[in-house]
């Protein structure tokens, strides 16, 4: 009977919550902005900055409601999930299942996302582009809260830091939440001394931060107008770092950092990833949310003190005669069209010689009768899975004495699922959704 009852719940209140009408309309959403953001780098590539520009805002708008309606959905699907405790197997089979369907299309935004940040964007374009960026990133880091929460720890991916002014970038994250339908904050901005605040860092995680802070707001506010003031102020400075401190009160008693759950604890985690540290106060219908981040002055040279650690195995690699990447040919296995197009689009300025598969059966046909320097393997796959056809191409490579190297692309990222790649003889494991320069770099590292 208990069993029965476990098994009512799981298979008709999870689906209805995590793969339903929300589900479907994340998805609308994200072929909506990733639909916007390819045809801004058509028009781009023809000098048409001004149409560019409005479709990178109605790109940037949608990561932001994509941001929204994933945390309410992650936070029912949370509520869900601990119903259902006591079934843990069933449990961990919605948390893949919806992993996997929601990381397909966050991997097309994240890549398309990086290119254009690269294609000579007006200053005002920019912003609203790192703006969605730090939206898509949101999306991604709650996802991977709710996939990997049993290993207690989510990895950030260190990004290039380039010069960006505080104010601006707080300001333009305000201005793009409120382009919102609905919206029952009200900012106020206190600090307008444009020029003290220009910083090297990474505006993307600043954003981040104030995104989620922004929704928990929200989120809490029960409907009510909610009045917010940021501030911020110079604490502390080094001959080469300055330690800003950024104010968030609110005219409602809120809780705008909880590191027990959901809201909240991303960014809780980003100021602490970043080496700055938060505290908050409560009172008679107010919060004040204090934290503190350091930058790099603008007058520090950042690429003087970048030191990149290397392994044993990194720094044989790096004796190999190195291969140049026009050069090399490679067998791209992707079932999903969209997700092959993307991944071409990433790499075909940089490789010149790109064979693709769509299963696979298919790959293994293509391996035996053709010669590749790489492999870019999907996982999930119909007809043949990855791990089927890389455990086929070992056994192919034992008799011809030869070894390709093979990378798992896939968004299957739960706890377990890099080890079963490599088990089956893949070389290396990227989980969607990737920055670009990071596949870029893996095919340096086996070339």
């Amino acid at each position: 009977m208990e069993q029965e009852g476990l098994d009512k719940v799981t298979d008709s209140k999870l689906p209805q919550i995590v793969f339903d009408s929300d589900r479907k309309l994340i998805e609308r959403l994200s072929y909506i902005a990733l639909l916007s953001l390819i045809i801004s780098v058509i028009l781009l590539s023809f000098r048409l900055i001004l149409p560019a520009g409005c479709l990178i805002i109605i790109a940037a708008a949608a990561g932001v409601m994509i941001v929204k309606k994933s945390l309410y959905l992650l936070r029912k699907t949370g509520e869900s999930l601990n119903e259902v405790s006591t079934s843990s197997e069933k449990k961990d089979d919605v948390i893949t299942d919806f992993s996997h369907r929601i990381r397909e299309p966050l991997n097309n935004l994240v890549v398309i996302g990086d290119l254009l940040i690269e294609s000579g964007l007006q200053k005002k374009q920019k912003e609203l582009l790192e703006t969605f960026i730090a939206s898509t990133n949101n999306m991604v880091d709650t996802v991977n809260e709710l996939t990997m929460q049993s290993a207690g720890t989510i990895s950030y991916e260190e990004r290039k830091k380039i010069r960006f002014n505080l104010v601006s970038t707080i300001q333009n994250t305000i201005d793009l939440f409120n382009l919102k339908d609905v919206t029952n904050i009200e900012f106020i901005l206190g600090s307008k001394e444009m020029s003290l605040y220009e910083m090297i860092g990474d505006p993307i995680i600043l954003k981040q931060i104030f995104l989620d802070l922004f929704n928990t707001i929200e989120n809490q506010g029960g409907g009510r107008k909610i009045m917010v003031n940021i501030s911020l102020k110079k604490i502390r400075e080094t001959g080469s770092e300055s330690f800003v401190n950024f104010r968030i009160q609110t005219n409602k008693d809120l809780i705008l950092i909880d590191e027990k759950g959901l809201p909240g604890n991303l960014a809780s985690k980003l100021i602490m990833s970043g080496k700055g540290y938060f505290h908050q106060e409560f009172g008679n219908n107010f919060t004040v949310l204090d934290f503190t981040l350091p930058f790099f002055n603008v007058s520090f040279d950042i690429r003087k003190h970048v030191v990149s650690p290397l392994s044993q195995e990194e720094l044989r690699l790096r004796e190999k005669p190195e291969k140049d990447l026009k050069d090399v040919s490679i067998l791209l296995v992707e079932d999903n069209v969209i997700n092959q197009k993307i991944t071409m689009l990433t790499l075909k300025p940089l490789v010149s010689n790109i064979d693709t598969a769509v299963n696979g059966m298919e790959a293994v046909e293509k391996f035996e009768n053709a010669d590749y320097d790489l492999i870019l393997m999907d996982i999930q796959m119909p007809v043949m899975s990855g791990l089927v056809a890389a455990e086929k191409i070992r056994a192919i490579e034992t008799a011809r004495k030869t070894h390709v190297p093979i990378i798992a692309i896939t968004a299957n990222a739960m706890l377990g699922d890099k080890e079963r790649c490599l088990s089956a003889g893949m070389d290396d494991y990227i989980s969607k959704p990737f920055q670009p320069a990071v596949l870029i770099d893996k095919l340096k590292k086996f070339i």
